[in-house]
């Protein structure tokens, strides 16, 4: 997680502008809205990823309340809630949006154009449409893509030939 979150922090830094070199108002600081399908944590640091992301922003600068706000908003799995949390951090006039899974990340899409959007652990960004190739988005959609069909395919082979057990047929012709 923490390498996947410093990832999406780094991509993060370049698409906002460069921080000043004072403390801004809060009225001038660049906004993350991040809209997430799960509940708030009990308290900030006991999310693993979240803590990682934040840490990921520090490295590259950005200090939560002093150079950047996060703008969280919760589904708390009710799904029927991404619109209007949406409409929400449109409306707060994010810089940037983020989110995780095609659900969101369709809503995200939905409700801007304009608004740069990073998604985490899209499965297939580019058949779901959020893209039109991995080399270019074609949109306002960026972010992290786990193409691992294959690696799917590999391991049901794998959970197989270890289910037939080692002296059975189906084992010797693999």
């Amino acid at each position: 997680m923490t390498v996947r979150s410093f990832i999406i922090a780094f991509a993060l830094g370049v698409l906002i502008t460069p921080l000043a070199a004072e403390v801004q108002p809060s009225a001038n600081l660049p906004r993350i809205g991040i809209l997430l399908t799960g509940a708030p944590p009990p308290a900030p640091d006991h999310s693993m990823s979240l803590e990682a992301f934040r840490q990921g922003l520090r490295d590259l600068g950005y200090v939560e309340g002093q150079t950047i706000i996060l703008e969280f908003r919760y589904a708390e799995g009710r799904f029927e809630r991404l619109l209007g949390l949406t409409a929400e951090l449109v409306h707060l006039k994010v810089d940037i949006l983020v989110s995780g899974g095609a659900q969101p990340v369709q809503v995200l899409k939905q409700a801007t154009s304009t608004i740069p959007i990073v998604g985490v652990a899209l499965a297939d960004p580019v058949g779901t449409g959020f893209s039109t190739s991995f080399a270019r988005s074609g949109g306002n959609i960026t972010g992290l893509a786990f193409q691992n069909a294959d690696l799917s395919t590999k391991r049901l082979e794998l959970l197989k030939r270890a289910k037939a057990g080692p002296n059975t047929a189906e084992h010797s012709r693999r």
